[in-house]
């Protein structure tokens, strides 16, 4: 399965969140995605988080991916147990 483009944030408008997360997943869980490329979409997958779970994405949809599943599970574990900004 080829990749989904996934543009640059300085040369194209800001993507939806749910556009953004997806495109960036996907290219996570792809073989041939080099490292280097996996460790600069961590930080943008995990920037889209507040807003999904915000809108109840994650209850309405379950990653099949169990690594992926698990790793976002601990991250909106970890972004409840903050307290809130003010």
């Amino acid at each position: 399965m080829p990749p989904i483009p996934f543009p640059a944030p300085a040369s194209t408008p800001a993507q939806a969140p749910l556009e953004a997360f997806v495109a960036c997943a996907h290219q996570m869980l792809d073989p041939a995605t080099p490292e280097a490329l996996r460790r600069a979409l961590e930080p943008r997958l995990l920037a889209q988080l507040p807003v999904l779970r915000a809108l109840g994405v994650f209850r309405l949809f379950e990653l099949r991916d169990p690594a992926l599943r698990a790793w976002v599970d601990d991250e909106l574990a970890a972004l409840a147990a903050r307290p809130a900004a003010r």
